[in-house]
């Protein structure tokens, strides 16, 4: 967060406290713009340039409204911003956009984004070694199915049934963990 540091701290919050609170929000938000911008380079710019925008107002931030959902929103603007820009068509319509900030607002409310996230990486841990590196090529590298499949030095059907059996075991872990 360079660019953080280069503008002067507003007057309501100190640096600590919103790096703390940026924490907390990252991961979630990073998952909200990709959904947005479909692509995870173009997601990880439009969280970078909300977080510079909140540092630079976060003295119009009202106290009494999420801070998460406030966030989201700067992620929006930023992304529509970007769609205007470089005159690309909007895939998301108001109507959309607004249920899928309902559905995050929900999960937020009944899992909490961290605790969500938290859980998930403990069932990750939990994965023998070749379903998690069949997750960790497909999600935390991006790759496509052939490409994970290559990388792992195994045939494109093997790692599609690791994936399958990776996302069974992690989603009954996590309705055993809720």
């Amino acid at each position: 967060m360079n660019a953080l540091a280069l503008s002067p701290p507003p007057q309501d919050m100190d640096r600590s406290r919103f790096s703390e609170l940026i924490r907390d929000h990252h991961q979630p938000l990073l998952a909200y713009a990709r959904v947005l911008a479909g692509h995870p380079e173009r997601a990880r710019e439009l969280v970078q340039d909300a977080f510079v925008a909140a540092w630079q107002t976060i003295g119009k931030f009202d106290v009494t409204r999420d801070f998460g959902s406030w966030l989201r929103g700067i992620v929006r603007n930023k992304w529509r911003e970007d769609c205007r820009k470089h005159r690309r068509e909007v895939p998301l319509n108001d109507a959309e956009l607004a249920g899928l900030e309902d559905a995050v607002r929900a999960w937020s409310a009944s899992d909490g984004e961290a605790g969500l996230l938290d859980r998930l990486a403990n069932c990750r841990s939990k994965l023998p070694d070749s379903l998690s590196l069949a997750v960790h090529a497909y999600y935390d590298e991006d790759r496509d199915g052939e490409g994970a499949a290559a990388s792992l030095d195994i045939p494109a059907a093997t790692f599609r049934k690791r994936l399958e059996r990776a996302r069974a075991a992690l989603r009954q872990c996590l309705e055993a963990s809720n």
